[in-house]
Parts: C-alpha cells; sequence; structure tokens
C-alpha cells in the first residue's frame, strides 16, 4: 500500500481547492466493479508502480471487498484504494481488521484527503457493525508517506518510532500476517518480503529528499525497512476507534460510526 501524503499545501495547489472541491468519492463492492474501472485503476497504478502485470493485479484485487474510487469532476479515475474486511480471533479475543491493499492518487491531485476521510468514515461504518468487536487497520506499507499516514490519523499505532510495540500488538500484527503472507512475512524484521517484488514504485516517485529523510518517522521506516525500493513492506497496525484518532479523523470515523444501527455480535 502507498499513500501521496502532502501536510501542507503549495501556492498553485491552493489555487486548486475550488478543483478538488468537486472531487467525488464513492464505496463499490468489489464484486460490482465494472472491466472499465478495474482497467483504469491498473492503468493509474502501472504509472507509478513497476514490477507489475494486469494479471496479478485483478487477482490481487480478487481478494478484497470493497474499493474506495476517487474521480474528478469529468468521471475520471484520478485514486483508489482496496481493502479486505477479515474476522479472526487472536489469543482468545475475537477482532476484525481492515486490511488495506492498493492504494494510489494521481500526482496532479497530491494533497487532496477526499479518498482518505471516506475510507475512514467506510471504516466508522464497519466498526458501527459491531460496534464491541475491536477494529483495526492493517496494512503492509510500502513508502514513508503511508507510514506518515499513521500518525497523522492515529495516537497510537505500530510500529512507532518513539516507544516498541506492546506484545498484545504484536501478536495481532504476527497473527494477521502470518494468515496473509505466509513464509513471506519476516517476523523478526516485521516486513513482507516475496523472493520477487510484486509491485514496488518507480524509482523517480521512491526518491526520498534529504530534508524529507531526516524527519525522525521517515528515517525511522527507512531504517525498519531499507528494502522498500525492492518491495519490501513494513507490516503496521492501528486500532481504529474514536479514543485513539486524531480530531479531525474522528469527527469523519464518528460520521459512520453513528450513521447506523447496531448490527450484531464480533463475528
Amino acid at each position: 500500500m502507498n499513500i501521496a501524503l502532502r501536510q501542507s499545501p503549495s501556492a498553485p495547489e491552493a489555487a486548486n481547492d475550488s478543483a478538488r472541491r468537486r472531487l467525488s468519492t464513492q464505496v463499490q463492492d468489489r464484486a460490482s466493479l465494472e472491466s472499465q474501472t478495474v482497467d483504469a485503476m491498473y492503468a493509474l497504478y502501472s504509472t507509478y508502480y513497476e514490477a507489475t502485470s494486469h494479471e496479478r493485479f485483478i487477482a490481487d484485487m480478487r481478494d478484497k471487498d470493497a474499493v474506495v474510487v476517487l474521480r474528478d469532476e469529468a468521471a475520471a479515475l484520478i485514486g483508489f484504494s482496496s481493502l479486505a474486511i477479515i474476522d479472526t480471533t487472536v489469543d482468545g479475543q475475537r477482532l476484525r481488521a481492515i486490511y488495506s491493499g492498493d492504494t494510489i492518487i494521481d500526482r496532479a491531485h497530491w494533497g487532496t484527503q477526499a479518498l482518505a476521510f471516506t475510507w475512514i468514515r467506510h471504516a466508522g461504518a464497519i466498526k458501527s457493525q459491531v460496534p464491541d468487536c475491536p477494529l483495526y487497520w492493517f496494512l503492509i506499507v510500502k513508502g514513508h508517506r503511508t507510514y506518515r499516514y499513521l500518525s497523522a490519523f492515529s495516537i497510537d499505532f505500530h510500529p512507532h518510532w518513539q516507544h516498541p510495540t506492546p506484545a498484545s500488538a504484536q501478536s495481532i500484527m504476527g497473527h494477521l500476517a502470518r494468515d496473509r503472507f505466509n513464509a513471506a512475512y519476516d517476523e523478526k524484521r516485521g516486513v513482507v518480503s516475496f523472493p520477487q517484488s510484486r509491485g514496488h514504485l518507480k524509482s523517480m516517485w521512491a526518491n526520498i529528499e534529504t530534508e524529507e529523510a531526516s524527519r525522525p518517522d521517515v528515517n525511522y521506516f527507512l531504517e525498519r525497512n531499507p528494502g522498500y525500493i525492492y518491495g519490501d513492506e513494513l507490516v503496521c497496525l492501528t486500532e481504529l476507534s474514536v479514543a485513539n484518532l486524531r480530531p479531525l479523523a474522528r469527527r469523519v470515523f464518528a460520521q459512520g460510526l453513528f450513521a447506523r444501527a447496531p448490527q450484531g455480535l464480533c463475528p
């Protein structure tokens, strides 16, 4: 997974705010996606990633439950994020997790948070289905921009550059990673590493400026996952709850959380 994150828009970006307000987002069941939409998703993905193929992309998509789609004012696809819902038991506790798959936003729209906010709102709706069941965001991170999203939206997440991962969180991360990636999960490093890359950022997008690399969070990501340029992915986890989200993300999450009545017990 990789998300483009820009915290402070430049003047040209600010001038495009009105256009960004015309962007539209939609959460679609993966099975309902039309073939031309999937083709457009792959075309966008392959613009930024190499070591991939249309067949691999389609196979990965079949493993997902839903896709958040971002479109511009002309209805052209300019971003997407796929996800799967996991129901499992770890150390005797039932829990749910949202696993993030392929995610990308076209460079011309870096800085918009429309896709991220729709994703968080949808996560709130998933939480509302069984509010007493712990819900986690489980993701494997291909780039530092995605890693920075964890601190932008949540308070406590793992791994964190300022403190060690608690045993309980490590147990959940290990369980989810082993179940999905089997031998490709290197528990000692906390990284998913395949013998051959299954998709990594092209060099022009993977390069990190010296000033940015000096940030403590970015530097930590590079130390933990130096093989990101070859497709290695850092396993990450954060709980999706009102208490653990920062104020803006909390408000968006609550919109989904309180939009419907609880539907049942933890699966």
